[in-house]
């Protein structure tokens, strides 16, 4: 017998450590080739790392949370054979750090492959339901909890997947086609006192989540601006649309109409698709359109980008949209789908709230956020009628944007979408 010893890759583009975010084996565990031993956190994407051998775990090199250096030892495994060091090498056992599989309060989930090396990784499923504590939180995104909520299952009553037993969409699909979307919980004492407390590490995506907002926040000087928009004929647009070509061409989203906005609008607001560069003093103007659309995922949020949009269609940058959020969701959004946008898109959906206040996807200089579409009765010509409204949250860097041209530009945005014609003259 021999032992392998695994380091730490060089994932590329001069990248020198990285974080190691959740282990996925524990000593002792028989692993076989190209299964994923460990996820780690670059500075824009997970990336799995998968065992080149069979054998057995004897020492795993970190735990979650820490930055280890390109190099480094990651985890030795007993292998049949000499394995690749010598027997004097080999690292003694209390040196080596031991790290459970993923604690159970971690935040941290990851499911990337943004490199070639990473393999593919199965989820094994147990079954959809499982009992848990009436007092027992179990793991899970605010997406999945707010998607329970609307079909109307506990989340303790699902057994989750996905690391540390996190409950995924997944487990709610599988939960509901067993028919126990109804199912009784086990009876629990009502207004019941709790005492117990959750400390939740803060690593891997949601520590560079913190850490992006966090500079963003303390770098530039934030300024909000919101405007009423009526959309009452870009979404008649959007209906008629999805009636005629929704079949062969697919449907269309509100999203797609707002991107070909922004790329009209900014035509004339040069200063406003730009990245600035505060330790050079250098602000960039991009002719070309990349937006940033910002999307929720198990692992947290995440900004693929929609490259070229100006040189794109109606339904193909819908199709991109759709793509890049599907991969995002999914956690397969590559390095290079997760960087380079010159203008962020923000939209909570149907719980887009009246207003909001965006926080910059540094270093871009404006992102621009949705709110929800309702229906009220406006003022026109003299006519009370019922128009559809939503209003655009929208915040900018005032080291860059002049507080008259991010409202210029907003209005221009606002004229393009209530004449939704205009979108499409050149």
């Amino acid at each position: 017998m021999g032992t392998h010893v695994i380091k730490m890759p060089d994932i590329g583009e001069g990248i020198a450590e990285v974080e190691l975010s959740v282990w996925h084996v524990k000593v002792g565990d028989m692993v076989v080739e190209d299964q994923v031993l460990a996820d780690v956190m670059t500075d824009k994407a997970m990336v799995d790392i998968p065992s080149p051998v069979h054998g057995k775990v004897i020492a795993l090199g970190g735990q979650p949370g820490e930055v280890m250096a390109v190099g480094s030892v990651l985890i030795s495994i007993e292998v049949e054979g000499a394995g690749n060091v010598k027997e004097s090498a080999q690292p003694a056992a209390p040196v080596v750090k031991e790290a459970p599989v993923a604690a159970p309060k971690v935040e941290a989930v990851v499911q990337s492959k943004p490199v070639a090396a990473a393999a593919p990784r199965a989820a094994v499923c147990q079954g959809p339901m499982v009992a848990r504590e009436a007092d027992e939180r179990p793991l899970a995104s605010p997406a999945v909890r707010k998607h329970a909520l609307d079909l109307g299952i506990q989340l303790r009553l699902v057994r989750g997947t996905g690391p540390a037993g996190r409950v995924l969409h997944d487990d709610l699909d599988a939960y509901l086609a067993q028919g126990q979307s109804n199912a009784s919980a086990p009876a629990s004492a009502t207004y019941a006192q709790r005492n117990d407390e959750e400390q939740i590490p803060v690593i891997g995506m949601r520590r560079k989540i913190a850490q992006r907002m966090q500079d963003a926040t303390q770098r530039a000087a934030h300024f909000s601006y919101v405007e009423e928009i009526d959309v009452t004929a870009v979404e008649e647009l959007r209906a008629h649309l999805n009636e005629k070509h929704g079949a062969t061409r697919g449907k269309l989203t509100l999203l797609p109409f707002l991107v070909r906005a922004l790329v009209v609008a900014l035509r004339d607001f040069p200063q406003i698709n730009a990245r600035y560069d505060d330790e050079a003093q250098v602000i960039t103007r991009l002719g070309a359109v990349h937006v940033g659309i910002a999307t929720q995922a198990d692992i947290g949020l995440m900004v693929p980008v929609v490259r070229h949009a100006e040189a794109r269609s109606l339904w193909d940058n819908a199709a991109e949209i759709s793509r890049l959020a599907t991969a995002a969701r999914n956690g397969k959004a590559s390095r290079d789908e997760l960087s380079g946008s010159s203008i962020t898109l923000t939209s909570l959906g149907a719980l887009g709230g009246i207003v909001s206040t965006p926080v910059l996807n540094l270093p871009e200089v404006a992102i621009v956020g949705v709110n929800k579409i309702v229906e009220r009765p406006m003022v026109i010509k003299g006519q009370i009628v019922v128009r559809k409204m939503m209003n655009l949250s929208s915040s900018f860097d005032h080291r860059v944007v002049d507080g008259m041209d991010a409202a210029l530009f907003i209005q221009a945005v606002r004229g393009l979408l209530e004449q939704p014609a205009t979108l499409f003259m050149e």
